[in-house]
């Protein structure tokens, strides 16, 4: 879900990365890689292999390597295990508290797909639920932010509304870049806040849109059934040529290399188009919605 936005695999190639390979961290930051080589040095002068410390903190060999390597942020078991095992000196505990991920404010299966973006040659998006992330308003997306469960402490909603912002500057500095937009009505008829929040969401999405790079379809109440039916999608295009899609469900995301499937999206992407109504009527549409208020 583009609420908020693991790790999939290096090689996306052409198939299907699973949900569970984004477990790992994107890109390490240095306070992780640093707490890795911290751990690693006391395992090895403690004279411990990794298959024998692992046994300790009864944690995989792999996850240890993970651990050591930067590329998975260690839990508060594995840090007072390690503790443990490790002399009980105290300083992994103080290390672990400056932890800081590669990419805060953004959900873990979602990492991969926010730095493509940031380099594809093209992007459309389908929303039947939400506003999509790159044309919320700030006040939008903290209502979406604090409407969500488990509820976030304000430093969480602070740094994920920063993270929501933040990835809208890729649309403001790459206007070459064609971004499409297909967006169900009743997504904007959905309450949230009060009049004058509703406002400056439709004035924002009104100014996102405006650009001749950016192309925003509104798929009107009436229009009935359609292709599109089995959820949310976005097909982005990479510098190689290679189309990639993403989907999105409850606390999971997936990658979709596979050329078949990647094809069966974007023919429904393109037939839901000229169903939808046009830019111009879209932004009718908005502008009387809008008016309403």
């Amino acid at each position: 879900m583009d609420i908020v936005e693991g790790e999939a695999a290096t090689d996306v190639g052409a198939r299907t990365v699973p949900a569970g390979e984004w477990e790992r961290e994107p890109q390490p930051s240095d306070s992780l890689r640093t707490f890795g080589a911290v751990v690693q040095a006391l395992r090895e002068h403690a004279g411990l292999s990794r298959s024998e410390f692992a046994d300790i903190v009864r944690y995989s060999k792999h996850t240890v390597a993970s651990v050591e390597l930067g590329r998975r942020m260690p839990d508060e078991a594995f840090v007072e295990r390690a503790e443990g095992a490790l002399g009980n000196t105290g300083a992994l505990r103080r290390a672990a508290r400056h932890l800081t991920r590669g990419e805060a404010g953004l959900a873990a299966w979602f990492r991969r797909w926010a730095r493509l973006e940031r380099e594809a040659v093209s992007l459309n998006t389908y929303e039947c639920r939400l506003v999509p992330g790159l044309l919320q308003s700030e006040a939008y997306a903290r209502a979406v932010f604090e409407g969500t469960i488990p509820l976030r402490t304000d430093e969480d909603l602070e740094a994920q509304l920063a993270a929501r912002m933040d990835r809208q500057r890729m649309m403001r500095e790459r206007p070459k870049v064609p971004f499409s937009f297909i967006v169900e009505e009743h997504v904007f008829r959905r309450r949230f806040g009060d009049a004058g929040a509703r406002r400056e969401l439709f004035d924002h999405v009104l100014e996102r849109s405006a650009p001749r790079n950016v192309t925003l379809q509104v798929v009107p109440l009436d229009a009935g059934l359609h292709t599109c039916l089995d959820g949310p999608v976005r097909i982005l295009e990479t510098p190689a040529g290679q189309r990639l899609g993403y989907s999105e469900g409850q606390e999971n995301g997936r990658l979709i290399a596979d050329r078949k499937e990647v094809s069966l999206l974007c023919q429904r992407y393109e037939t839901l188009r000229s169903q939808a109504l046009s830019p111009n009527e879209s932004r009718a549409l908005l502008e009387r919605l809008r008016g309403e208020l």
